[in-house]
């Protein structure tokens, strides 16, 4: 049970995952990990096993048990991924992590999990559509890389987020998006050790989200709807009154009404926006208490922004740290949007949504592995560009301006796999480069061969 030879770089970055799992399941899971990478199409297990040309195996059924029956822990390889790229952010750089759902269409009656959604990429303004499939919740880290000037969100942990009717069949009590993110972010915050910053879109914005938040040193950063409830700071009380203590002072106009408002004092600055390009707004922020009945009021920091290309549709946003700067809350919350170019690259080049596992264990682990590789593939291109340069693909109908994409990436690791396979011996200086026919053949097989 032998993979390919393998560049340094990849080889001391995967053995930090092998104390993991027992050294007989890494040795399976090494081969599958750099057949994922050199795939294209379907990330199938017979799709793997025909790249690294594996076709005659025997046993194949010995590598679809790493993932429907060996021991392994998903939540140890994310800790692992996750402290491989803290270690690799600017000193200068905040923590920040972005969460949001991701639907994977699935259908069949062995997939238990699954559930109707409302799919977000197909549905419209004015069209809602809906389908069956998987709920994830993905966390991912913000981090600025060295061949593009975006920030990208690389995703370290995935949790599987079954279905109402799911649950109820298994007469498991139902937690909804915001209790999965309480778990997750209890965990990372175990892993961290330190402060670190929550963006999340609309869903997150919880109050219930944001006392958790508080309580393990971590800034959630989301949207706020116009008409939320704020209030007032409440007055000390006087002394020698009775009763209960005042939670919340009194009311503060509604934020749709201050973007209506002319009279307002509004501040006119400029925030880094997607992309790095600079941006003007303008804005009215306060400290007040979010309250809503049932729960205990929330202090945050709330900004409402005005774009004056666009001054029609104002947004507000919010913080529980109530002491950062307006820019800075907006400036993060653009961030977010870099988890869904994630989905989207990891649908288009990591094959998620192409596995056909019906076991409960191996549908619960593929998708996160694959979301793990998409960050992998970052962090071993990272690792090889200190040496080799990333070279960004452009065609006479696609100028990236010299900024790669992951397309590019994987594209660079791929070839870092390659070359180490078939011109390891081969001389650097050589003008031309003999192969063998049987490696020949094996090559312009993989070029022909269908997916």
């Amino acid at each position: 049970m032998k993979g390919p030879p393998l560049p340094a770089e990849i080889i001391a970055i995967l053995s930090a995952f092998a104390p993991v799992m027992r050294v007989t399941t890494w040795l399976k899971a090494e081969i599958l990990l750099i057949g994922a990478f050199l795939c294209q199409g379907p990330r199938r297990i017979s799709s793997i096993l025909r790249v690294l040309g594996k076709s005659n195996e025997r046993r194949f059924e010995k590598y679809h048990r790493v993932l429907n029956r060996d021991k392994g822990s998903c939540a140890l390889c994310a800790k692992i991924l996750l402290g491989l790229w803290v270690a690799l952010l600017p000193a200068d750089f905040p923590i920040i992590i972005a969460v949001d759902e991701t639907l994977e269409r699935r259908k069949g009656k062995m997939i238990k999990a699954k559930g109707c959604y409302r799919d977000a990429v197909r549905s419209t303004e004015r069209r809602v559509v809906k389908c069956f499939g998987l709920k994830w919740i993905c966390m991912a880290l913000i981090i600025p890389l060295p061949w593009n000037e975006r920030p990208w969100a690389l995703p370290f942990l995935t949790v599987l987020a079954p279905s109402k009717a799911a649950n109820e069949r298994r007469n498991r009590e139902q937690r909804t998006v915001v209790d999965w993110t309480v778990v997750m972010l209890r965990l990372v915050s175990r892993w961290l050790r330190k402060s670190w910053i929550l963006v999340g879109d609309g869903a997150y914005a919880c109050i219930e989200l944001g006392h958790h938040c508080r309580k393990h040193g971590v800034t959630l950063i989301s949207i706020l709807r116009r008409d939320v409830n704020l209030y007032e700071f409440p007055e000390p009380p006087r002394p020698g009154k009775r009763g209960r203590k005042s939670t919340k002072g009194k009311p503060i106009a509604k934020l749709k009404d201050m973007a209506k408002d002319a009279g307002q004092n509004w501040t006119e600055s400029g925030i880094t926006g997607y992309g790095g390009k600079k941006k003007s707004i303008k804005y009215l922020t306060g400290v007040n208490l979010w309250y809503k009945a049932g729960e205990v009021p929330l202090p945050v920091r709330w900004v409402l922004v005005i774009d004056p290309d666009n001054p029609e549709r104002p947004e507000a946003f919010f913080s529980t740290d109530t002491e950062m700067s307006p820019e800075q809350i907006v400036e993060h919350f653009v961030l977010r949007w870099n988890i869904e170019v994630t989905f989207e690259k990891s649908r288009a080049h990591m094959g998620i949504e192409t596995q056909r596992q019906w076991s409960d264990k191996a549908i619960g682990r593929t998708t996160p592995v694959l979301m793990g590789l998409y960050s992998l593939a970052c962090v071993i291109a990272k690792e090889m560009s200190q040496t080799m340069k990333l070279n960004a693909e452009v065609t006479a109908w696609y100028n990236k301006e010299g900024q790669a994409t992951f397309s590019d990436v994987i594209a660079f690791v791929r070839r870092s796999i390659w070359a180490a396979k078939f011109f390891l011996n081969s001389k650097s200086t050589d003008k031309s480069i003999k192969l063998p026919r049987q490696e020949l053949d094996f090559l312009i097989n993989q070029l022909v061969m269908a997916a």
